[in-house]
């Protein structure tokens, strides 16, 4: 079982440059169909200074990391045992190519269910340019358990 002591932990930080070949391929890899996210002369015309970020591009800040999933072994979760849960992101600016984002994550909760036989984790994190919000990222990791006596 996770502690629930872990609530409030902070995670170290991580930082990303935003590069276009990159945005380029998750644009590609999730489906986009806009030319904005792969054509900087369309995202110019459509008001953009460069090739705008698409819609869930920053979950790729979790894993500008060494060891990305090294938050888990600390809480004793072992990876064969993870699922996603679910993410939701809050924009406060758009993201755009060249831009050096830093991601700040936070446990903010640890909760069970089915007599502990998943547990679910709940990670924040924000997301600043140049100190300025960019967004809000929230993430919940679930684990299952063996099965508990009921």
């Amino acid at each position: 079982m996770i502690d629930p002591a872990a609530i409030g932990t902070e995670l170290p930080p991580s930082t990303m440059l935003v590069e276009r070949g990159r945005l380029r391929l998750f644009a590609e890899a999730t489906g986009q169909r806009d030319p904005i996210y792969f054509d900087i002369a369309a995202a110019a015309a459509a008001g953009h200074p460069d090739l705008p970020a698409p819609p869930t591009f920053l979950c790729a800040l979790h894993h500008e990391r060494a060891e990305p999933f090294d938050w888990l072994n600390e809480l004793g979760v072992a990876l064969d045992r993870v699922l996603h849960g679910e993410q939701e992101f809050t924009y406060h600016q758009l993201v755009y190519a060249d831009d050096y984002l830093t991601a700040r994550s936070r446990i903010s909760d640890i909760y069970a269910k089915k007599n502990g036989t998943l547990q679910f984790i709940v990670r924040h994190t924000a997301v600043t340019r140049n100190d300025e919000p960019v967004a809000d990222l929230r993430d919940v990791v679930v684990v299952r358990n063996e099965e508990t006596p009921r």
